[in-house]
């Protein structure tokens, strides 16, 4: 699995580094910031990129929400962040919460792009 991370986001590469910690080798960690080729490989612009954290798994593209998930199930210490918030109640309000945070982040980074 594959996350898209903006490294250069002080409060992105904050949360990213704890995750970086627990050392597991099924995540590659790929910072977006000025990365083409991170582009390509999403099929995403910089904007978007830059708007939502992304995972590739497979061929597939999962951003938001929904991509945390997937990063909590993979690190056993996180795992009961995705237990909690795989429940669809609980599931909506974090998606509309993380995205009223990620609008306020992309618009506090929008001048890397």
């Amino acid at each position: 699995m594959k996350v898209f991370f903006n490294n250069s986001c002080s409060i992105c590469k904050a949360e990213i580094d704890l995750y970086k910690k627990q050392n597991v080798h099924d995540i590659e960690w790929v910072d977006i910031t000025n990365n083409k080729s991170a582009e390509l490989e999403t099929q995403k612009n910089g904007k978007a990129l830059l708007r939502r954290l992304h995972i590739k798994e497979g061929n597939d593209i999962i951003s938001g929400a929904e991509a945390f998930l997937l990063v909590w199930k993979k690190i056993p210490k996180y795992k009961f962040l995705y237990k909690f918030f795989k429940t669809p109640i609980i599931f909506n309000l974090f998606s509309f919460f993380y995205e009223i945070a990620a609008f306020f982040l992309y618009h506090k980074n929008k001048k890397q792009l």
